[in-house]
C-alpha cells in the first residue's frame, strides 16, 4: 500500500499487454467463424427464381423493383422447406393431427390397424396415416388441420368414439386449394 493508500500491484506491464493480444486474438478468430458459419446459409434473389434454366435469354428483360427485405423473406422460407424435407422426408407445413392410437406393446401394428379400420369406418371423410417411430412405437393420426382452432372441432367428435385420442403437431400435407 503507498501513502495515499492505494494498492499497487507488482505486475509488469508486458502481462496485461499479453493477455489483451490474447483475448482481442481469441475475440476476432470467435467473429470469423462465426460469419463463415452465417455466409453458408444460401441467399435467394427474386430475379434468380424467374431466370431460365435453358440460358435462353432472348425472350424479354424482367426487372423486379422491390425492397430487399423481400429477397431475405423468400431465402427463409426456402430454407425452412428444405429443412422441413431434410428433417421429415416429405414436404408439408406445420400443423396439427390427432392421434389415436400410439404404442409399443407385442403386437402393437395388429392393434394399430385394427384401430385405423375403426376409424375409417366411423369418419370416412377424414384422411388417417399409420406411423411408426422408433424404438417399436405404432401411431395412428388423423387429418391435416392448419390451425389447432381447426383441429379441436373435429377433436371433440373423436374424442367421444376414441377417448384416449389428443392434439398433437405434426407436418401435415399441403391443403387442396381447388376444393370449393
Amino acid at each position: 500500500m503507498n501513502k495515499s493508500g492505494e494498492y499497487l500491484l507488482n505486475l509488469s506491464g508486458n502481462y496485461y499487454f499479453c493477455a489483451m493480444i490474447r483475448n482481442l486474438f481469441s475475440f476476432f478468430i470467435i467473429l470469423f467463424l462465426s460469419a463463415g458459419i452465417t455466409s453458408a446459409q444460401p441467399f435467394v434473389r427474386t430475379a434468380d427464381l424467374f431466370s431460365r434454366p435453358d440460358g435462353n435469354n432472348r425472350t424479354g428483360q424482367l426487372k423486379i423493383i422491390q425492397d430487399p427485405s423481400i429477397d431475405s423473406l423468400i431465402s427463409r422460407y426456402i430454407l425452412i422447406n428444405e429443412n422441413i424435407y431434410r428433417d421429415y422426408g416429405r414436404y408439408g407445413m406445420e400443423g396439427f393431427r390427432i392421434q389415436i392410437y400410439s404404442s409399443s406393446n407385442r403386437n402393437a401394428r395388429e392393434e394399430s390397424n385394427k384401430a385405423r379400420a375403426a376409424f375409417m369406418s366411423k369418419f370416412p371423410d377424414i384422411v388417417s396415416y399409420p406411423l411408426y417411430a422408433e424404438p417399436g412405437y405404432f401411431k395412428i393420426r388423423a387429418g391435416d388441420f392448419r390451425t389447432k382452432t381447426e383441429a379441436t372441432k373435429l377433436f371433440l367428435l373423436v374424442s367421444r368414439e376414441f377417448p384416449d385420442a389428443y392434439l398433437v403437431p405434426d407436418i401435415i400435407n399441403f391443403p387442396d386449394l381447388n376444393t370449393k
